[in-house]
């Protein structure tokens, strides 16, 4: 155990558990603050923010998604539900020895750095506080409804809800549902939805989306897109919608609005089963919504139909409410990170899971852990500010032109990403094996409480 070295990490879901287990391996003392009474975070249906339904199911396959210091059992499916993956981050913590440096039940509060050089002070709703050499902010971003801003004109007489709240279709039973979006969320609720709906639900989006299967030619999708890593994107981008079109065809042949941008560049949905009840007139398409007309719904083509239920499957906002605006600058989603972890005026705190990547997130917040946890062990050295800067700013350079005005800061690359940190981690050794660098030195702390 490293002594003098002290971290709090902020969230006990995946990318918090993968940050105390890096720890934890490098023999930093740990500390994680979840508002919860389990691990898992947001997979633990019925627990806290979550907002798992009965019929989830991860979207990238199991090979693609689990850790890789904890593989997942060989006889699961190739998509887990969401109460496999909750149980498969339960044993997780278990096998690594997380669990017992969880505080459960503990809402962070506030997260503030005593000075310019002093430890930070980590206070909880109830008023417990403690300092830490370092935090890791892990706190997810799928919490915080996005409702649409602004909201369409005019009232409605029915039932609006927001995706966060689905549990399950019996809410919907005998009523006539409109579901708003194009999210692997939207397609699942509006499949679940049209076996007890009155009437065809209603699918609206104002923009498209590619619309992939589970499997292509026998093999889990995501499978398939790994094994053209090798090439640049823009080449991985044809063959896949090459293929994409022969197996499916074009979700404008299914009545949807054709997608807004190419694949690789806006998250495609996944989904078997969307296609398969558009097809057999369960599930119709529409256009974005105009406006709200007291038991009906105006569309942007001057349609309108009767609806009872809107649900609104609208995404999320990025809230890290524990941080001041001057250390996030009033908006997470562009807040500028150094391989989309450290701070860049102080990396004494990092973040894991913040992110959006055109794969799973399991793998991605694994080698981000291992990377934070190697700087904060003094085994991985930065380079110079300026530097970091300037990587920043040629990612944002990237992404922007790829993924255009949404979410650029934010963006990465499945593969190339989860290629690189270790890359990166590697030249971190390199610069302090030559001098080049200082490793990561902790903040004097009188006392462990605040």
């Amino acid at each position: 155990m490293i002594a003098d070295r002290r971290v709090a990490v902020i969230g006990a879901g995946p990318a918090g558990l993968a940050a105390g287990k890096a720890l934890r391996d490098a023999g930093v003392e740990v500390v994680l603050y979840e508002r919860g009474d389990r691990p898992g975070g947001l997979w633990v249906r019925g627990a806290g923010l979550s907002p798992a339904y009965t019929s989830l199911h991860l979207n990238t396959s199991k090979g693609r998604t689990e850790f890789a210091d904890f593989p997942m059992p060989r006889h699961w499916p190739d998509y887990p539900s969401a109460d496999m993956v909750a149980g498969y981050l339960a044993d997780y913590a278990e096998r690594f020895g997380v669990v017992p440096h969880i505080r459960f039940r503990s809402t962070v509060a506030s997260v503030a750095r005593d000075g310019a050089d002093g430890p930070w002070t980590v206070t909880t709703e109830s008023g417990d506080a403690a300092r830490y050499d370092a935090v890791v902010v892990a706190n997810g971003h799928n919490w915080d409804p996005r409702w649409p801003d602004p909201a369409p004109p005019g009232d409605f007489a029915g039932v609006q809800t927001h995706a966060h709240g689905y549990r399950d279709a019996e809410a919907f039973r005998g009523r006539r549902v409109l579901v708003v979006g194009m999210g692997n969320s939207a397609m699942d609720i509006a499949v679940d939805a049209s076996h007890v709906a009155r009437g065809p639900v209603l699918l609206s989006a104002r923009r498209g989306v590619h619309i992939v299967p589970k499997y292509l030619f026998g093999r889990p999708s995501d499978a398939t897109g790994g094994a053209l890593a090798v090439l640049p994107w823009r080449a991985r981008q044809r063959v896949a919608e090459t293929m994409l079109r022969l197996a499916v065809g074009r979700p404008q042949d299914y009545g949807l609005p054709a997608p807004a941008g190419g694949l690789f560049q806006n998250h495609p949905t996944i989904s078997d089963t969307i296609l398969h009840r558009l097809t057999h007139g369960e599930v119709e398409a529409r256009p974005g919504v105009d406006r709200l007309d007291g038991d009906r719904v105006v569309f942007t083509d001057g349609t309108a139909d009767p609806v009872d239920v809107i649900v609104w499957a609208t995404g999320y906002r990025v809230s890290i409410p524990f941080l001041s605006r001057e250390l996030t600058g009033g908006d997470p989603e562009r807040l500028p990170l150094y391989k989309r972890v450290f701070h860049l005026d102080d990396p004494s705190l990092a973040f894991v899971g913040l992110m959006q990547s055109t794969g799973a997130a399991l793998p991605i917040v694994e080698a981000q852990a291992k990377l934070a946890a190697a700087y904060f062990s003094g085994g991985y050295a930065l380079p110079p500010p300026a530097e970091r800067r300037r990587a920043v700013a040629r990612a944002l350079r990237a992404a922007t032109a790829r993924w255009g005005d949404r979410r650029p800061m934010m963006r990465v690359d499945f593969d190339q990403y989860v290629a690189d940190l270790p890359r990166e981690a590697k030249a971190g050794r390199a610069r302090l094996a030559r001098g080049a660098a200082r490793p990561f030195t902790p903040t004097h702390r009188e006392e462990t409480p605040a």
